[in-house]
């Protein structure tokens, strides 16, 4: 994953999920720690998201989650990330996900969950000690 110097974060908000106050938070966060973030905008499709991510050359896919369809959007997630030979990177999930699904998400292949009670400390140090990346 040596595609620059700075970690560039997709976060990404999928389907009719049209809150995206946290998704913002989360960007300007992970911005403000020295990443470059996109953040793709509201009610992105599966196959939106999956494109920027390639198009932008993303080193982690964070998908931001209110909607309770978590676990059938990482599923899509995953198998298209898979399908676009992408699955090298980092796929984090945040939002509100109730603690009984999150090994299930693990199970599937994300490599992390950040529930609301997660601290952008957490994120932002999760992210820096699995992307291998000198920052600038």
């Amino acid at each position: 994953m040596d595609r620059g110097e700075k970690i560039r974060v997709l976060v990404a908000k999928a389907g009719m999920d049209g809150h995206d106050k946290g998704a913002i938070l989360v960007a300007t966060t992970l911005r403000d720690a020295g990443m470059e973030t996109i953040y793709t905008g509201l009610r992105r499709t599966v196959e939106q998201i999956i494109a920027t991510a390639i198009q932008e050359d993303v080193d982690v896919i964070g998908l931001s989650i209110l909607s309770g369809a978590h676990l059938s959007v990482a599923q899509k997630i995953l198998k298209r990330m898979k399908e676009e030979e992408i699955d090298d990177r980092l796929f984090v999930i945040g939002g509100v996900i109730p603690d009984e699904d999150i090994p299930k998400l693990k199970d599937m292949g994300v490599s992390a969950v950040f529930t609301q009670s997660s601290s952008f400390e957490e994120m932002v140090d999760f992210i820096r000690s699995n992307v291998k990346k000198e920052e600038s």
